[in-house]
């Protein structure tokens, strides 16, 4: 019965964190992060309206999108830009 005065206790003290999660700051999405969590293709050159001497590409396919993320060489390399084609025939590629 000791042990749950302090949990008790504990929990109550967290509550507050937890109210501060529902409006979160938001946090620039980096490549590192971005290269360790999500599972993508590098291209050679980024395309249309994302390319950009100081960027550089990675694509996604989800569902029926093909999701390009674009990134900068400067500093921790921050996401700059998004763009999504429809996977028409894309699945014949693969095959």
């Amino acid at each position: 019965m000791t042990f749950m005065k302090p949990f008790t206790l504990l929990l109550a003290l967290s509550l507050p964190s937890l109210a501060l999660a529902d409006n979160p700051e938001p946090m620039p999405l980096s490549y590192a992060v971005f290269e360790a969590a999500i599972p993508h293709m590098d291209l050679a050159e980024c395309p249309g309206d994302l390319a950009a001497e100081d960027w550089f590409c990675r694509v996604t396919v989800s569902h029926d999108e093909v999701h390009v993320f674009a990134f900068s060489y400067d500093g921790d390399s921050p996401f700059v830009g998004h763009a999504a084609y429809p996977a028409d025939g894309l699945e014949a590629l693969l095959q």
